[in-house]
């Protein structure tokens, strides 16, 4: 008997419309976990250079982890991989995606008996999967098409007769294979990083139903209630833990706007004017009807909010800072009630509102700076205009007019459309969003964003280490007590390189960042939880170790790709103007000394950012090693040609 895992991979075949079942070797489950891990494997060995995101031979992988659907805290979320149709490396070329997601589908996804589903190839009409336990079908979504995410879900329920049935599905913006699309999972949860929603709109795949009855076989039942009551009591007895279990990730706007880090105006400005409007206290006493959950999760950071009247009357779960910040600071809106209508609104729609955000401001600014005119639009796009804000998300979705359109390939493609100095405004990594932490005032955080390898991103390492630590604790582990100080340098790349190996284990696992982010940081928690569920012995450096082994398989994924040292960059904002207001004025982001530390800690060579073959064989890669080399793009070769001239 497995432990944890159920060892079989669901594969189902689009254009004929059929289905099979794969044994997962026990090795495979060993050594990428599942989830994150697993996925990103299928995707190198699956999708080659070349391959059209949006064509037939990009595969979509959906994977759960070992842990899904026990006890430990937070083991709800769920991975959704391909090659991403909004990122850019290189001269051009898609990298690395996938988004991760949290609610209750995971873990129904392992009760049916599966470690990951993947799509192939595209359906001549459109179809959902309905999966209950070992019956599935590929049915006809004709009906679907063109439903927003919320009726396609009570739809799907209703045709099947169980209100238990869980959901993953596309809206409009999918369908119109907008890049800033993502997948909504049960009407509230969204797999928003990377343009996900695309993919699945690309392959006419509307939506995944599952219903699982099965349990998840724990091979040390008694030492897993030991750990989890550990844990549970260490998160109840940690201040940080209850503030997020109270107000949940709205609470960030406060910490984020005292230290003059606060994404404005589209980074203008590091300090909202208006900002007590739009944070969580305000979203608590105005809208805020109850907490919620996702699935084994102590923590309930999430809430039901409700605005019962005027223009924007909406209600749904969230938000998360994500939104209060893009479509609030970022924006030049202190509406509220407009922002929820616009949260509500993207979920409906099938939109990933931070990249939304991000590509509403950037077009603000265009407006502001005369780049964008009333020839361009009928839409007054001024700062904090949020009937235009509402407006503009929709013709993005619906693609329905020549701005929409543009927009709807993100702000990065739109800016080489229009130029004029437009793209002097992007804020991006890669063509990608990187989040709300101003990475000028936040350096680890702006490293973080650089290396990413699904392009900008804050949860790829979310290194909550630059302030959890002690100094103390940033020597000994970092080499420098400056990686936990705001204006240090030194040690951030071990502090990034460290952060994105524990998050890509947790990935793997499935459980929770937010939850791992507390006191149950330390690597050790995350490899009881899996010895306990599967039976195995991990320390936790075998879990940075695995972590470690994840990250560089996507960076040779990415070198496959194109990518080179390059696109391991920020926005020009960031590089060359220093912080204009706040407590942090006058900062500027030096971001080589620290890609030199973080690329020498990988060890990837320095001039190219490509993966040494020393490294990839420590880490059991030695096959990509050869392919890369093959290619001319492993570390070693580089070395070899500038020692020759």
């Amino acid at each position: 008997m497995k432990y944890g895992w159920t060892g079989r991979r669901l594969v189902v075949d689009l254009p004929s419309r059929t289905w099979s079942v794969e044994q997962l070797s026990d090795e495979l489950l060993r050594t990428y976990i599942g989830g994150r891990g697993l996925n990103s494997r299928t995707l190198y060995d699956r999708v080659k250079p070349g391959t059209d995101p949006l064509g037939p031979d990009n595969v979509l992988i959906f994977g759960v982890g070992p842990v899904n659907g026990t006890l430990v805290p937070g083991s709800s979320r769920v991975t959704v991989t391909a090659l991403s149709p909004l990122t850019l490396i290189g001269d051009g070329a898609p990298c690395f995606g996938d988004s991760n997601v949290g609610g209750f589908t995971g873990p129904e996804i392992k009760f049916a008996g599966y470690d990951q589903i993947l799509f192939l190839g595209q359906a001549d009409s459109p179809v959902y999967l309905w999966i209950d336990d070992d019956r599935v079908e590929i049915r006809d979504a004709q009906h679907l098409w063109g439903l927003d995410t919320w009726k396609t879900d009570e739809t799907i329920r209703r045709e099947l007769g169980d209100e238990e049935i869980k959901t993953a599905c596309i809206g409009p913006a999918g369908e119109t294979q907008a890049r800033l699309a993502c997948i909504m999972f049960n009407r509230h949860r969204a797999a928003g990083k990377a343009g996900m929603g695309a993919v699945m709109g690309s392959k006419k795949l509307k939506a995944i139903a599952v219903r699982g009855t099965g349990g998840v076989p724990v091979a040390r039942p008694d030492e897993l209630l030991q750990v989890v009551e550990e844990a549970v009591k260490t998160l109840y007895e940690d201040p940080s833990a209850l503030a997020w279990s109270r107000y949940g990730t709205p609470s960030l706007l406060r910490p984020h706007q005292a230290h003059g880090r606060l994404a404005t105006l589209n980074y203008q400005r590091t300090q909202f004017d208006n900002w007590e409007k739009i944070t969580a206290d305000a979203l608590a006493e105005q809208y805020w009807t109850a907490t919620k959950a996702c699935f084994g999760c102590p923590l309930h950071c999430a809430h039901w909010f409700v605005v019962g009247s005027g223009p924007y009357a909406s209600y749904g779960e969230g938000p998360e800072y994500v939104c209060t910040g893009g479509f609030g600071s970022k924006c030049g809106n202190d509406d509220l009630s407009a922002i929820l209508y616009c949260h509500s609104l993207c979920n409906k729609l099938g939109l990933d509102e931070q990249n939304t955000g991000s590509v509403l401001a950037w077009a603000m600014e265009c407006y502001q700076r005369g780049l964008l005119t009333e020839k361009d639009t009928d839409l007054k796009l001024n700062w904090g205009n949020t009937e235009a804000m509402a407006e503009l998300i929709q013709r993005i979705a619906l693609r329905s007019d020549d701005l929409g359109t543009l927009l709807a390939e993100g702000a990065y493609r739109a800016a080489q459309a229009i130029g004029q100095g437009s793209e002097r405004f992007l804020i991006h990594v890669k063509a990608q969003d990187p989040a709300l932490s101003d990475g000028r005032v936040a350096k680890a955080w702006g490293l973080a964003y650089a290396v990413a390898s699904r392009g900008g991103d804050h949860l790829r390492a979310l290194p909550t280490g630059e302030t959890y630590f002690t100094p103390e604790e940033a020597e000994e582990m970092f080499g420098s007590a400056e990686a936990v100080h705001p204006d240090g340098v030194k040690g951030k790349g071990r502090l990034v390189k460290w952060s994105e190996e524990h998050r890509a284990v947790a990935d793997s696992l499935e459980v929770c960042k937010f939850v791992v982010r507390t006191s149950l940081m330390p690597p050790e928690w995350v490899a009881q939880f899996l010895n306990a569920v599967t039976g195995l012995d991990y320390s936790g450096d075998d879990m940075l170790k695995i972590g470690e082994r994840i990250v560089n398989l996507e960076r040779a994924f990415n070198v496959r790709q194109g990518l080179t040292r390059k696109d391991d960059t920020l926005p020009e904002r960031f590089l060359k103007e220093p912080v204009p207001d706040g407590p942090a004025r006058g900062r500027v982001m030096d971001l080589e000394p620290m890609l030199d530390e973080y690329y020498e800690a990988r060890g990837w060579e320095l001039q190219t950012g490509y993966p040494m073959r020393r490294t990839l064989e420590e880490l059991d890669l030695g096959d990509i090693a050869d392919e890369v080399e093959a290619m001319g793009r492993l570390g070693d070769l580089h070395i070899a040609t500038s020692d020759k001239d």
